[in-house]
């Protein structure tokens, strides 16, 4: 990674092709690594090009935002830097719990606590992690304006939303990035998502963009997974649902062989390839995975490889939904 990454733009920045989810080194995927390894793994990132980091307030209940503002102390102006709220850690009689909260209070309230634990002035994008469908998007994304007149936030961004509601919202203040997962076996945003991204000017960020592991070359069985791993809790990765896909992944690391990189490179390849709009945000818990994703955007696909992948693995091939029925709920999916 001698060579400076291609840059893509999101809203008013320029930045990595690739970013870093910086949520599982806190968060979802059973047991975190030590705090000081998630630091190290963020700056090695910077070290290596990579400018994108994403995280959220609901990760690891605000632990994920300290350990990036540990990582970035000092490099603050070396990265474009995002966070999530409207879903966050509420505390209760019986522990803290995932809230989903888009009322206007509640995202000033989630903005202020965000800043505090990243130890910045401003956050560069910040995202309505879900829209609470009990309050109309224009309600929770005027509240989110409000912060940017404030100077708190420079600009906005949706995750999980359908191209319906991305238009309502941009009508009240510009949307700059949605955020939605997207690989090679989670096709929703091209229904109608990806269409609107381009016509309003959006980035559009895409995360889990290994499909969670599974176009990574590594995993082979669900059995191991942690009791408390979110994989556990989705349909594809159940017994039933893993094996019924299991079948795709011989032929697809064979054409990864073929290209000359890695599955999770291959995965990350095809997105960049799809449309000049895409930053694929991939997340890891070790450096060598880092690397090889960061090196991914120096991939070159040929248009039989896209069109090889597309047959491959799509939503025609792909066993199972990606969210079990309480989490589809949650998602914006109408006209997705």
């Amino acid at each position: 990674m001698s060579q400076p990454m291609q840059q893509r733009a999101i809203g008013p920045f320029t930045a990595s092709a690739i970013g870093l989810g910086c949520m599982n080194v806190s968060h979802a995927y059973g047991a975190p690594p030590p705090r000081e390894d998630g630091v190290r793994l963020i700056q090695q990132a910077i070290d290596w090009g990579c400018t994108l980091l994403d995280t959220a307030a609901l990760y690891g209940f605000g632990t994920n935002e300290m350990i990036v503002a540990e990582a970035i102390r000092g490099r603050r102006d070396e990265v474009v830097l995002c966070t999530k709220g409207g879903m966050a850690g509420v505390s209760f009689p019986d522990g803290v719990k995932r809230v989903i909260d888009g009322r206007p209070e509640a995202i000033r309230r989630n903005c202020e606590e965000s800043l505090v634990r990243l130890g910045v002035d401003v956050i560069d994008v910040y995202y309505l992690h879900r829209w609470d469908k009990q309050i109309p998007i224009e309600e929770s994304v005027g509240a989110m304006a409000d912060l940017v007149r404030a100077g708190k936030v420079r600009a906005l961004g949706l995750s999980e939303v359908s191209a319906a509601t991305l238009r309502r919202a941009h009508a009240v203040h510009p949307i700059a990035a949605v955020q939605t997962e997207y690989s090679l076996w989670t096709r929703n945003p091209e229904i109608a998502v990806l269409q609107a991204c381009r016509e309003l000017g959006a980035a559009f960020v895409a995360f889990s963009p290994v499909a969670r592991g599974f176009l990574g070359g590594e995993l082979r069985g669900v059995d191991h997974l942690a009791a408390d791993d979110i994989r556990r809790f989705m349909p594809r990765f159940s017994p039933e649902g893993f094996a019924a896909n299991q079948h795709l992944q011989a032929p697809y690391e064979a054409l990864a062989q073929e290209v000359g990189c890695t599955p999770a490179q291959l995965a990350l390849a095809w997105l960049l390839h799809r449309d000049p709009i895409i930053i694929p945000l991939p997340g890891t818990q070790q450096l060598r995975h880092l690397a090889q994703n960061l090196a991914a955007a120096d991939v070159v696909l040929s248009a039989s490889h896209m069109a090889r992948l597309d047959a491959l693995i799509n939503a025609q091939t792909v066993q199972g939904e990606r969210y079990n029925a309480q989490n589809s709920r949650e998602v914006d999916t109408e006209n997705f």
